[in-house]
């Protein structure tokens, strides 16, 4: 039922508890939740992700230390950058790279406010991204790829079906092959980004994107890259090429 190489390692306890259904495609890991928490989600008072949405939006009227202007200053409302939301990670023509909603901030927060880019997962970076995202919600993600990134879209696709670290599992093993199956009395996802930054209970905070990539090649044993990095990027472009059509819907809340 397994693969060879998996029972060869000795590895598999994480497929122990694993009951295989039917995947359902193209599914936000909102329609894998127990009612309890998609209640938690929706709700507008209880949900937590929200406290970071609202200090993202005392933040991008603030100005930085240092005599920079306020994000507000130059952009207006955060409404009025929800329409990227939802196209990113894209191609940057003149760096020739893909850029992120965080980098974009963190891009502008050297250029254009004069001041040091806000660490990856420091709570100033995760309330922006936030209400950045929170801005969009409800807006449906992007299928649009510019040609120059065909390439970056390929390797992310690889990235997903790659077997990779100690327990030699690629994502697409959990998020396609058994999503829908049952983990411990969770559900798996198919690992759609449509949530992201997310508030976790099992971290009892945030996190971006990057923050569950990373967890994920913990859990099976591989060595995670740094937040940003390419294969990242990359991936992050594929999942939102992947996921295509369904809505931004931050703060997600996940198990």
């Amino acid at each position: 039922m397994f693969p060879r190489r998996c029972a060869r390692a000795g590895l598999c306890l994480l497929f122990l508890s694993l009951s295989a259904g039917p995947a359902l495609s193209a599914q936000s890991g909102l329609a894998y939740l127990g009612d309890e928490l998609r209640a938690l989600q929706a709700d507008p008072f209880a949900n937590p992700g929200l406290l970071w949405v609202d200090r993202g939006e005392a933040l991008w009227h603030q100005a930085p230390p240092g005599g920079g202007s306020a994000c507000a200053s130059c952009h207006g409302p955060a409404e009025t950058l929800a329409p990227l939301v939802p196209a990113l990670p894209r191609w940057n023509s003149e760096s020739r790279r893909l850029e992120h909603l965080e980098g974009l901030i963190r891009q502008c927060q050297t250029d254009q406010q004069g001041t040091a880019p806000a660490p990856y997962e420091s709570e100033a970076l995760l309330a922006l991204t936030a209400r950045l995202s929170f801005a969009a919600r409800g807006r449906a993600l992007s299928n649009q790829v510019a040609p120059e990134a065909t390439e970056a879209l390929a390797r992310g696709k690889a990235f997903f079906y790659q077997q990779r670290g100690q327990l030699e599992l690629s994502c697409a093993d959990c998020h396609e092959r058994y999503a829908g199956a049952r983990l411990r009395g969770d559900r798996v996802s198919e690992g759609m980004i449509n949530g992201f930054p997310i508030y976790r209970l099992t971290w009892q905070t945030l996190g971006s994107r990057h923050r569950m990539f990373r967890w994920c090649n913990e859990a099976v044993r591989a060595e995670p890259y740094a937040y940003g990095a390419e294969p990242y990027l990359e991936l992050e472009l594929y999942l939102r090429q992947r996921g295509a059509g369904l809505p931004v819907e931050t703060p997600a809340v996940r198990r």
